[in-house]
């Protein structure tokens, strides 16, 4: 069986809700006028006014990029760390796409509503993490159904929750 191609997005939904990776990768679209996904969306749009914003390269979609004393850093602009594990994951596999073409960058989950920054590297652990993650979306995408909803304390804030529960 050949692997799926996905991006970073679908890590970061993995860390959140496994039935979310199957949805977004087939093209079911949360509600985009959720609360949550509008001041996401204003969020990205509006912090960091002076920086290189929403960068494609294979498949992955930096949400700022930058540079700081010569190096080149990409940073992941989230609206809180309620799911910093996710937004750390998925920085990291964009890390790891940068790495693969030869290029060493520094990695950032930015807060700004928190006034944080979390520097993220390419650690031993978070290696084999990542490595874990994907085999395990890869599962999930190549089912014929959604996993089944398991109620979170985030669902009743996703953009999914009418699809889900209604």
């Amino acid at each position: 069986m050949s692997e799926i191609p996905f991006g970073g997005t679908l890590i970061w939904y993995f860390y959140i809700c496994p039935r979310q990776v199957w949805l977004i990768q087939h093209q079911l679209n949360p509600d985009q006028e959720n609360r949550f996904i509008e001041i996401g969306k204003y969020l990205s749009e509006y912090s960091y006014p002076r920086e290189i914003k929403e960068v494609i390269l294979d498949g992955c979609k930096f949400d700022v990029l930058s540079s700081e004393k010569e190096r080149l850093v990409v940073a992941e602009v989230k609206k809180s760390s309620a799911h910093l594990k996710s937004a750390i994951m998925q920085l990291a596999y964009y890390l790891s796409v940068l790495e693969k073409r030869g290029l060493q960058v520094k990695g950032e989950v930015r807060i700004p509503l928190e006034k944080r920054k979390i520097e993220v590297s390419l650690s031993e652990e978070i290696r084999e993490e990542l490595s874990w993650a994907r085999k395990e979306i890869q599962g999930i995408l190549s089912q014929e159904q959604p996993p089944p909803p398991k109620k979170c304390k985030y669902c009743r804030n996703c953009g999914y929750f009418e699809f889900c529960w209604a």
